[in-house]
């Protein structure tokens, strides 16, 4: 990679309900697919600051961040995806922006492939932080 080279960074939270279901919104544009709270860092900013401020943005309310999992290459997008444990609080109530239409709690079979991997690492966390690439 040269100097100059640009690459895309994303942070993302994995959030469970009190069923083991994972928290997914419905994007509003692009496809209109189904993905974890979060999204691309700007510049300047750390994963961390750019986890808090795409949650934020996307749902309205804070996340408390756990612990980072897992960095994902996703060739599709040519980005590095940082996938964080998090927790809303107890009295959190979820208000969508306008880039989700909705939100839903998935079973983990019901997830995508690559959302599905990133989870179940995630869960499935050791103190080790994963990588993958997709």
């Amino acid at each position: 990679m040269a100097f100059n080279d640009r690459f895309r960074m994303s942070s993302h939270a994995v959030i469970v309900n009190e069923l083991g279901q994972v928290l997914q919104l419905k994007a509003t544009y692009g496809q209109q697919s189904w993905g974890l709270p979060g999204g691309a860092l700007e510049l300047g900013e750390t994963i961390h600051q750019a986890l808090h401020r795409e949650c934020r943005e996307e749902l309205g309310v804070d996340v408390e961040v756990q612990h980072l999992s897992g960095v994902y290459y996703h060739a599709a997008y040519e980005s590095q995806a940082f996938i964080f444990r998090c927790t809303l609080s107890k009295n959190a109530v979820i208000a969508l922006s306008a880039e989700h239409s909705e939100y839903r709690y998935f079973e983990l079979e019901d997830l995508s492939t690559v959302q599905r991997q990133r989870v179940e690492d995630c869960l499935q966390y050791q103190g080790v932080v994963t990588s993958g690439k997709f």
